[in-house]
């Protein structure tokens, strides 16, 4: 019986359709009931919720994201053809009202009395952080030769601003760099190399001299440039680790040559047959 409850009225005997209209007129009452209390001013209760976290003038309390409260809606003007409405509510912890409206120029809300907001936007351009291109934007950096070249030439201007702070940040990082894999490397060429084995038994328990370390992460630091550019010249994967001298010496007794074609094979088999004498050697013909 549930689908039958919003057609099914009662109508009363004295109810004329010619002279009340509808049950609403009948009975002096709106379809909204008492959401439409101040309708004749223009206002209407909605439910609103709301939309970031602010701070009560009155209680100076809290009031979290998505809190819903009765309000009064009221249309307040117009942003070309799109209306701004305003919204007044009664804070939940005390007696003070807040009122926001509607900011259709910058798609938000603004508070106009009662609160005050928790600032928590921010300018991605002021962070430097990297801005999305917007669509219209990059329709004309693919149809607009001019437009892309004055893109570019602001692009480089930024980059050229930018430059010194990436590159003392580099500096920094570079200096302060010392992860496992380049300690332990480290220490490993210290207690094998002539010099580490010398400042080990000049100072035992010591650490090496600043200038000999510092010497040892450039030769180290040159040594995986030339890797990286190998493996991208190659295009190898696999991480390349230093030449043993094992490896080189073994390396000296391999002889490559190109492997001969199974034709190119039995020509040189035909050859050594054909120079071969048809007699056995009298050497052999006496024993």
């Amino acid at each position: 019986q549930g689908e039958r409850k919003g057609v099914n009225k009662y109508y009363p005997p004295d109810f004329d359709p010619a002279k009340h209209g509808s049950l609403n007129k009948y009975h002096h009452s709106h379809p909204l009931r008492e959401r439409a209390r101040k309708l004749s001013q223009g206002i209407l209760v909605i439910r609103f919720e709301m939309p970031f976290n602010i701070w009560c003038d009155g209680c100076k309390n809290h009031i979290g994201m998505g809190v819903r409260y009765n309000a009064e809606k009221k249309k307040v003007g117009t942003y070309y053809t799109t209306p701004i409405y305003r919204f007044r509510m009664k804070c939940h912890l005390c007696v003070n009202y807040i009122e926001m409206q509607t900011d259709p120029a910058g798609c938000d809300y603004v508070i106009v009395s009662g609160a005050r907001r928790k600032e928590e936007r921010w300018d991605m351009e002021d962070n430097a952080q990297v801005l999305p291109t917007a669509s219209e934007a990059k329709e004309k950096l693919e149809t607009d030769a001019m437009y892309r070249l004055e893109h570019g030439a602001a692009d480089r201007a930024v980059l050229q601003r930018a430059v010194p702070t990436l590159s003392s940040i580099r500096e920094a990082q570079s200096a302060w760099k010392d992860d496992f894999a380049l300690n332990s490397l480290l220490r490993r060429r210290f207690r094998v190399s002539p010099r580490g084995a010398a400042g080990a038994a000049a100072a035992p328990g010591r650490i090496p001299a600043l200038p000999a370390a510092q010497e040892e992460k450039k030769t180290l630091r040159e040594e995986e440039e030339e890797a990286a550019a190998l493996q991208a010249k190659a295009g190898l994967s696999i991480p390349l680790v230093p030449e043993a001298e094992e490896d080189r010496r073994l390396a000296a007794l391999l002889k490559y040559r190109s492997p001969d074609s199974y034709e190119a094979r039995q020509r040189m088999k035909r050859t050594e047959i054909s120079a071969r004498s048809w007699f056995a050697p009298s050497g052999s013909a006496r024993s």
